[in-house]
């Protein structure tokens, strides 16, 4: 009975200790998160009033604790004020480790506020070597991620160490600018420091730029906060900065008074810093811990005598074991210290690259924004342009005026290929050009492609003849939209190049697995041909055979480039042969996947030339919201010809209020206008009127945002300008009751 008890007191004791080893880890993590902060807390105090040794200790013992609990983020931001604090007593290559090491962890724990605040302190380090560049690169990057971040206030002092750089480079203009920055956001959230600091930077920058009046104006402010909050250091710089600004203006009795005012305090600063930085300190700390590790060394020694009592020789052994891990310590020092200068040389270059990278990101993203601005500015005049065109056609004008009115049709239409040019290929380098994929017959789709350009042929006086393979199969399921471009920019091509000739198209099957087939066209002709050596920059964008060749034959130089692109994205690949004189011949090889036939549309079907008047339009009602007064003129008349009725507002808030008042069919909405957007004009009707049909009447292209205008509620978008039979074509579909189904989103 008695060994049961004991088994049960044993089986009791374990489960305790168990229960509460468990409530003392909790504790103790809860214990070394207290004390990681008040190391924390003890070394900013100590650092505030100069006593960086003793803040760097407190901060290694907050480390040791942050290690301790993984906790990766104080990590991160232990090593930045390491590094602040190594940087201040003149450790720099220390500084750059801690850096890089803050660095890497702040970015895998996507810990973008403190990243900022150490590409901050590495511009710093850089700008203390000289190295103006690269510092203003990393000021860049911290001032993007403060801004991603929503971290104004902390902004401030990234631009007024912008400005320092600025002023060292003798960049005036720029650095004014930052410190203009500066003055705000500082003002704004009530930085005394950075705002004393700024008005004294300004007043230098101001005298300089021999503006001696405001320059006192702007350092005697910033002299006078200085005062008010006991900022020494900005205190002391004010006084050099008068006596240079006194200087200046040949007034040697005040300079006199403020540099004597500025040694006395520079004196008063550098007593109070050999005392925190006094040799003896950092030697008493080095004396400590190598104390501690004799001490160390000492007790081991003890214990081993008192455990046994080796001989002499033992003891000889012993000594000869330290010294050899004493000589195998050094090496590992030695081999450490290697590294560690290895890896600080690896992370400033893997920190330049990831520089780069941002600020090739942001080109990038400056160059889409720029093209959608340019492209909309262009496009919303050409409206202008081609819509009165064809309305001026259209009024029977006088018979001297339509070779005129051709040739500005004809100029209009040119401009416009070239701004979707532009915008293709932009699309296609930011891969944003999807697939589409959809069953359809090869053969009448280059049957059509040809067809469509035989009259630009036969102005050339040149024939085109086609080669379709016997027993290939003519049904394919592909995009055959990509493909129709390619033909007709590869044709168009061999059109515009060949006079009184021959032009071949063939398609025939290469290579065949199941039910993909690799297809081979192509497009030959006997025109000028291309030499050699332009041949390999054929398919760059922007390049042609020659500036003659251009001011003949005309064109951009961007269809190759774009068809390059579109093969690339169908997973295929071109090439060209051609001799100068003989012609040329474009090869370009696609998978495709066999299809079963599809019906040939019925001529049953077939739109009429004139829709509306199956249409009983009485009742209809159109409103358009544009602002622009030409663009309204010519869009109320291309509807009053169809036989609409409409209304015309210019405004945002203005078609909100006439779509609550008035019933109306459609709504033809602009995007940009002054007041409210097209944008939230719609997604306000929205939540009053669910079934009105709005399209977006706009010249925007910036194709990744066009889901903003299916959320806003848009049932399709009309790009301006637009061909009259595809505005007519929509309006029928929605007049007539068919559904709206948009291929934007």
């Amino acid at each position: 009975m008695s060994r049961i008890k004991y088994y049960i007191f044993v089986f009791l004791a374990c489960f305790s200790s168990l229960f509460f080893a468990q409530q003392g880890v909790v504790e103790d993590k809860d214990m070394l998160s207290m004390r990681l902060q008040e190391r924390v807390n003890q070394a900013k105090l100590e650092s505030d009033r100069g006593d960086y040794y003793n803040a760097l200790n407190n901060l290694d013992k907050a480390l040791e604790i942050a290690k301790t609990l993984e906790d990766k983020e104080n990590l991160g931001k232990i090593h930045t004020k390491i590094a602040k604090l190594r940087y201040l007593v003149g450790e720099t290559d220390k500084a750059n480790i801690s850096l890089s090491t803050a660095i890497q962890i702040q970015r895998e724990n996507d810990d973008y506020g403190n990243l900022a605040v150490s590409y901050n302190i590495q511009g710093v380090v850089y700008n203390t070597k000289e190295q103006y560049g690269v510092a203003l690169d990393y000021y860049n990057s911290a001032k993007n991620l403060f801004e991603q971040e929503g971290l104004e206030e902390y902004i401030s002092e990234v631009t007024l160490n912008e400005a320092k750089t600025y002023i060292a480079l003798g960049r005036y203009q720029e650095a004014k600018a930052q410190l203009e920055k500066t003055i705000i956001i500082a003002k704004k959230y009530e930085q005394s420091r950075l705002l004393s600091s700024a008005l004294i930077q300004s007043g230098k920058v101001s005298c300089k730029l021999n503006n001696s009046d405001i320059a006192l104006t702007q350092v005697e402010e910033g002299l006078s906060i200085a005062k008010t909050h006991k900022l020494t250091e900005n205190i002391n710089q004010a006084y050099l900065t008068l006596s240079d600004i006194y200087e200046s203006r040949k007034d040697y009795k005040s300079s006199y008074e403020y540099i004597t005012k500025h040694i006395k305090l520079s004196d008063s600063i550098l007593d109070v810093k050999r005392e925190n930085l006094a040799p003896g300190i950092s030697g008493q700390f080095i004396n400590q811990y190598k104390d501690a590790q004799n001490e160390q060394l000492k007790q081991q020694i003890d214990e081993v005598s008192a455990e046994s009592n080796f001989t002499r020789v033992t003891t000889i052994l012993s000594i000869a074991l330290i010294t050899i891990l004493s000589l195998l310590t050094l090496s590992l020092y030695k081999n450490n210290n290697i590294r560690l200068k290895t890896n600080n040389m690896l992370h400033k270059k893997n920190d330049e690259l990831i520089v780069a990278k941002e600020k090739a990101e942001l080109a990038s993203k400056t160059k889409a924004n720029f093209l959608s601005t340019v492209t909309h500015e262009l496009r919303t005049p050409l409206y202008a342009v081609t819509g009165l065109t064809n309305m001026l056609l259209d009024e029977n004008p006088k018979e001297h005026q339509i070779p005129h009115l051709k040739s500005l049709k004809f100029s209009g239409d040119y401009l416009l290929t070239f701004i979707n040019d532009i915008l293709q290929i932009n699309k296609i380098e930011a891969n944003k050009v999807e697939l589409d994929p959809e069953v359809f017959n090869l053969k009448n789709k280059i049957e059509n492609v040809m067809s469509a350009l035989s009259n630009s042929a036969k102005d050339n006086g040149t024939k085109l003849h086609f080669d379709y393979e016997d027993g290939l199969p003519e049904t394919y399921n592909g995009d055959q939209l990509k493909i129709s471009q390619i033909l007709i920019n590869l044709l168009g091509n061999a059109i515009k190049f060949t006079k009184d000739g021959d032009i071949w198209v063939r398609a025939y099957k290469i290579d065949q697995k199941k039910d993909i087939y690799t297809l081979r066209f192509e497009i030959e002709d006997n025109g000028i041909g291309i030499t050699k050596e332009k041949q390999d920059q054929m398919f760059e964008s922007f390049s042609q055979g020659s500036v003659q060749i251009n001011r003949k034959y005309g064109g951009t130089g961007l269809g190759l480039s774009i068809v390059k692109g579109l093969i690339k994205i169908l997973k295929g690949k071109i090439y060209l042969k051609s001799e100068l004189g003989k012609g040329t011949t474009f090869f370009f090889e696609i998978p495709l996947e066999k299809a079963e036939k599809v019906e040939a549309p019925s001529t049953e079907n077939a739109k009429k030339p004139n829709k509306m008047e199956d249409l009983d339009l009485s009742n209809v009602k159109i409103l358009i919201v544009e602002d622009n007064k030409i663009n309204q003129m010519i869009t109320k008349k291309i509807l009053n010809k169809m036989g609409l009725d409409c209304d015309v507002v210019d405004n945002g808030e203005a078609a909100v209020e006439q779509v609550k008042s008035t019933v109306y069919n459609v709504v033809l909405m602009d995007i940009h206008m002054p007041g409210i957007s097209g944008l939230e004009a719609t997604k306000i009707i929205r939540t009053f009127n669910k079934d009105i049909v709005i399209f977006a009447l706009t010249a925007v292209t910036l194709e990744d945002k066009m889901h903003e205008f299916g959320e806003a509620g848009f049932n399709d978008i009309i790009p301006k300008p637009f061909k009259q039979e595809d505005f007519e074509g929509k309006l029928y579909d929605v007049l007539s009751g068919k559904d709206v189904v948009s291929s934007f989103f």
